[in-house]
């Protein structure tokens, strides 16, 4: 039962992560908003980040031409990502707990 919840669970995230990403909004973040209304939106893109090939710049994978395809996939390999960092992190407080008691 716990299993099946859970992979159910995984399940809908993916499809959330693939289906739900391409209507997010266009606008700038805040953080981003606020560089462009004070005027050092050019300092960011000037100055190159400590990754600079980021494998999904403005959320988008550049593997595909389609904007919708591109911003799918980021959803979908973004949601994995949180979800094994999540796993691993579960097991690792689950085993620091167990060897505690």
């Amino acid at each position: 039962m716990k299993r099946s919840f859970l992979l159910a669970g995984f399940v809908l995230s993916l499809l959330m992560g693939a289906l739900v990403s391409p209507f997010a909004s266009s606008h700038p973040d805040g953080l981003e908003k606020v560089a462009e209304d004070k005027e050092f939106i050019q300092l960011a893109e000037e100055t190159p980040a400590a990754w600079s090939n980021s494998p999904a710049p403005d959320y988008q994978v550049t593997l595909f031409r389609n904007d919708s395809l591109a911003t799918s996939f980021a959803g979908l390999l973004g949601t994995i990502l949180v979800c094994v960092i999540g796993v691993a992190l579960g097991k690792i407080l689950l085993q620091r707990r167990e060897f505690k008691q």
